[in-house]
């Protein structure tokens, strides 16, 4: 059997979502518990947090070319946005709180 391009891509699609759904969002969930509890990043998280930006910017061409993907990316683009928007608020509490 003969695949082209376009089963090449979807195949690629498939398979990085499904990495992420079965490794990359319970981490991110995890992540968002954290920080909504009030809690800092930790050099690891903050690691896997730029890995995770990393990997969205290397598949957005792909999501791009599959408009049934491109939702779920607007989500994950989202809640990482919400972490590091409501990390960010944690370290400036710390912060104001230790002046």
């Amino acid at each position: 059997m003969e695949y082209n391009d376009n089963d090449k891509e979807l195949g690629i699609t498939i398979a990085v979502f499904e990495r992420f759904e079965t490794q990359t969002l319970p981490d991110l969930l995890w992540i968002k518990g954290k920080v909504d509890k009030g809690e800092l990043l930790s050099d690891s998280d903050m690691e896997f947090l730029e890995q995770v930006s990393q990997n969205a910017t290397n598949v957005k061409p792909l999501v791009d070319n599959q408009p049934k993907w491109q939702l779920l990316y607007a989500e994950v683009v989202n809640l990482y946005e919400k972490i590091i928007a409501k990390a960010l608020e944690n370290q400036q509490a710390v912060d104001s709180s230790t002046e």
